[in-house]
């Protein structure tokens, strides 16, 4: 499954939680052309965006799996409410896996337009993104966007365990994984090291065994524990590995095991009050984009009233979140449905990424090997 990265969400917000050949010519805007645009007004507004964008007729993006925050019917959206063809390459590919794709690509006309990251990946390559502020930035709060437009949140959740109560006893607490019960059936999704999902599931280990956001060594020993013990299971989760038995518990982030509860009707899923981990993902443009106008179309249909209600749809909360409660513009029925949680949450810094990160890739491969 994609396997982005651990988000940045702001405190105050989370008390309302309630992408071979040559690449085509650039499309002229006038002052400005496409590949350095930073707002819809150095194309003369969203109307002669929208014409440059129909002009490449194309956009690429990647690692955007169809049940992954609704982005099957955002994509269905944007093609139809534009008339632009979509070309979603490697659904299933980590964070890493988008940069490492763009560059090997660069200059090809498959290369992505965009990119969904997480926040280690994310921050590790702005040179790699394009500055653009989208109509509706003013709305997005300062924590979860880089000033010039680098990056924008689009939306986050929690993380989770997932499980088939026909497989495995009630999940009530983390360290209800180490039981026998659980022997070869508890699954991460994706490697700590590279996929933001899987740094996030072994936060939320170590916040449950008495570490932090400054302190993940708790949580990569629970997973030595649980590998000793027999209940790791070296699997990353997909939906038919979850549909055929192969994966009974998934950590993973809440709104990812939600859907799977819609199509098993025996999954669960647990978020831990005690050891809450959330996140948003990076929102981002390939500054060398084969499809420039494009790909800033796209953003402005994310971070729209439509793009934000249908990542809410997905059981997602929206980076607009609070500025659409406020307008009354926001999906009612798709926001009640999103969790609440009572009590702390974890949210890593820039900072504690790195520093998480670094000791995972010193710890992880040993402690699970």
């Amino acid at each position: 499954m994609k396997t982005p990265r651990p988000l940045a969400l702001a405190a105050a917000a989370l008390a309302l939680l309630l992408a071979a050949g040559c690449a085509p010519p650039q499309q002229s805007t006038g002052d400005s052309d496409a590949a350095t645009a930073t707002s819809a007004e150095d194309f003369g507004g969203m109307e002669e965006l929208v014409r440059a964008a129909q002009a490449e007729g194309e956009l690429n993006v990647i690692a955007l799996p169809p049940t992954w925050a609704n982005y099957g019917a955002i994509i269905a959206a944007f093609s139809e409410k534009y008339g632009i063809k979509v070309n979603s390459a490697q659904p299933d590919a980590s964070s890493q896996e988008e940069i490492n794709a763009a560059k090997q690509q660069r200059g090809k006309s498959t290369a992505p337009d965009v990119f969904d990251l997480g926040q280690s990946v994310a921050l590790a390559n702005e040179s790699m993104f394009a500055p653009y502020r989208v109509a509706t930035f003013a709305d997005i709060p300062a924590g979860f966007k880089h000033p010039d437009g680098l990056w924008v949140n689009d939306y986050g959740g929690y993380m989770s365990v997932g499980y088939d109560a026909t497989a495995v006893p009630d999940v009530t607490s983390i360290d209800d994984l180490l039981k026998p019960e659980f022997k070869g059936k508890v699954a991460l999704n994706g490697d700590p090291t590279q996929a933001g999902a899987a740094f996030s599931g072994v936060l939320m280990v170590a916040v449950s065994q008495g570490g932090s956001a400054d302190d993940i060594a708790p949580g990569v020993e629970f997973f030595r524990k649980l590998n000793d013990v027999g209940n790791f299971l070296p699997v990353d989760p997909t939906p038919a590995t979850i549909a055929s038995g192969q994966t009974p518990v998934v950590i993973d982030w809440n709104y990812l095991n939600g859907i799977e509860s819609e199509r098993l009707p025996s999954w669960r899923v647990f978020v831990p009050n005690d050891a809450a981990v959330a996140g948003f993902y990076y929102q981002a443009i390939n500054a060398d984009a084969p499809h420039p106008a494009a790909a800033r179309l796209w953003q402005e249909f994310l971070f729209s009233d439509e793009g934000q209600n249908l990542f809410a749809q997905g059981g997602v909360r929206p980076v607009r979140a609070d500025a659409m409660i406020q307008a009354t513009t926001f999906d009612s029925a798709a926001f009640h449905r999103l969790p609440a949680i009572d009590g702390m949450v974890t949210v890593p810094t820039q900072e504690q990424t790195e520093v998480a990160t670094e000791y995972l890739a010193e710890n992880w491969a040993e402690a699970i090997g």
